[in-house]
Parts: C-alpha cells; sequence; structure tokens
C-alpha cells in the first residue's frame, strides 16, 4: 500500500491481489530477511535497554532516577535503538526489495548478491537514517508507554498491588500494556516507515525527495494495517519478554516507588 497504492487500494484489497497473483504464499515473502534482521534487532534493543536503563539510573542516583524516570524510559530506549537499526539496517533493505520489486529476487539468498553487485555495502545501509528516524520514535513510545502504562494499570485499574497478583495476572496486564504502548508507536513512527519503504524500493532517492513527493496525505497510507500489526505484534513482544523472564526465574523489576529518602524530603512519611 505504501510504495504502490495505485494497485493495493486497501487492506482486504491487499490480501486479495497479494493471493491472487502469488497463492498464500505471497504473504510470507520476505520471511527470512524479516525473521533475522528483527531477531538481531530484538537482541540489541532489548538487551541494551536494561543496560542503558541500569546505566542511567545509577548516573542520575535514585532519587532523579524515580522523578525522572519518564526520561529516563526515553533516553535508555533511544540509546539502545541506535545499535539495534545498525544491526537491521541490511536485512530491512533485503526484505523490502524481495516484497516491493516483482521478480528482483524470491529469496535472502538471491537478494543479498544481487544488490551488493549492482550498489556495493550501501544497498543495505542507504535505508538507516530513515530507519532511525522511524524506530527510535516508535521504541521511546515502546519503552516509555509500556512502562507508565503498567505504572498507571497497577495503581488504577488492577485492585491489588503487583505483589498480590499472581504471575498470570501480571503477564495479562503486560499484554494489554503492550497492546496500548503499540498502538501509540504505529501512529509516532509511521510517516518514517513510509518513507524507508519507498527509499529502499527504489535507487537514487533520498529521504528529502521521497518526503516531498509522499506529501502529508501520502505518508499516512496503510496506518490501520499497522496499527494492528505493530498493536499485536508489541503486545506479544512484551508477553513473551515477560513470560521468559517469568520462566527462567529472571528478576522482574516492580513499578517503581518513591524512594524514603524523598518522601521525607517531600514530607510525605509520618
Amino acid at each position: 500500500m505504501q510504495v504502490n497504492p495505485d494497485k493495493y487500494k486497501g487492506i482486504g484489497n491487499g490480501f486479495a491481489v497479494t493471493i491472487r497473483e502469488d497463492g498464500v504464499r505471497g504473504l510470507a515473502k520476505g520471511w527470512a530477511p524479516t525473521f533475522i534482521g528483527y531477531s538481531m534487532q530484538g537482541l540489541c534493543k532489548f538487551g541494551f535497554y536494561e543496560v542503558f536503563k541500569i546505566f542511567y539510573s545509577d548516573t542520575l542516583g535514585e532519587e532523579n532516577a524515580y522523578l525522572w524516570r519518564t526520561s529516563l524510559y526515553l533516553a535508555a530506549s533511544a540509546s539502545a535503538e541506535f545499535f539495534a537499526d545498525i544491526a537491521l539496517a541490511p536485512m530491512e533493505a533485503v526484505k523490502v526489495r524481495i516484497q516491493t520489486q516483482p521478480g528482483y529476487a524470491n529469496t535472502l539468498r538471491q537478494g543479498v548478491p544481487k544488490m551488493f553487485a549492482e550498489e556495493g555495502l550501501w544497498a543495505f545501509y542507504k535505508g538507516v537514517v530513515p530507519l532511525w528516524m522511524r524506530q527510535i520514535p516508535y521504541t521511546m513510545m515502546k519503552f516509555a508507554c509500556f512502562e507508565r502504562t503498567v505504572e498507571l494499570l497497577y495503581k488504577y485499574v488492577v485492585p491489588k498491588p503487583r505483589s498480590e497478583c499472581s504471575k498470570p495476572e501480571q503477564l495479562v496486564v503486560t499484554f494489554v500494556a503492550g497492546y496500548i504502548a503499540g498502538v501509540f508507536c504505529a501512529i509516532v513512527s509511521h510517516p518514517a516507515d513510509s518513507v524507508v519503504s519507498v527509499l529502499n524500493k527504489e535507487k537514487g532517492s533520498t529521504a528529502v525527495q521521497v518526503l516531498k513527493r509522499l506529501g502529508p496525505k501520502g505518508v499516512w497510507k496503510g496506518l490501520v494495517a499497522r496499527i494492528i500489526m505493530i498493536g499485536t505484534l508489541t503486545a506479544l513482544q512484551w508477553f513473551i519478554y515477560d513470560s521468559v523472564k517469568v520462566y527462567f526465574r529472571l528478576p522482574r523489576p516492580p513499578p517503581p516507588e518513591m524512594p524514603e529518602s524523598l518522601k521525607k524530603k517531600l514530607g510525605l512519611t509520618e
């Protein structure tokens, strides 16, 4: 829908056209670069987020880390995503080329050598800046919105503190918070996603040229499909991430609470 709006006029039409031309297999085109690229990106994103969160918390100190926790989530997630996108960019470029240029390449094994022969290493990293434009705001929203939504759900919606909730109940809260975060992620990152899709399809175009050509309306094409995809994806990512932590008995910090020293300063303790 992003790179050929005349052909794919809507979600239902897009499915119908794809299945008519390529069969059900057409819906799985580009699965290999997607699988490898987003696995590497997920490893860096979630792994480095934990690292940077601890690093920035220790740098700020306990009281400031609590008071500035939203900024801390935003800074840690942006730092993590910067490195995660360097891992993702080559596979994203191959995926888009396979999906949007019929006949160019059908598999990862065909696509990589062909792209390298035509454009060299640049072919795999020419989309990294627009990818940062798309993924860094997306990830900042994903982590900060998730962390604060979990906090608010336990405070206002869940009738008991997290410590009294069973593991399955905690995972339901994780899933709901993940879906809410995913909807906001999709909206924030969609214009840049449209630019990345067109840029990786075409040779010789720049992000600014693509943005001018798409215009204010064109960059929002396919938003509903992306909200459904990203909402579900983000909810499942958080659910799986938290489930793995539960299964392996890894530490799962509770929602942040105001440090005792800060309570005393603010006169909130008796």
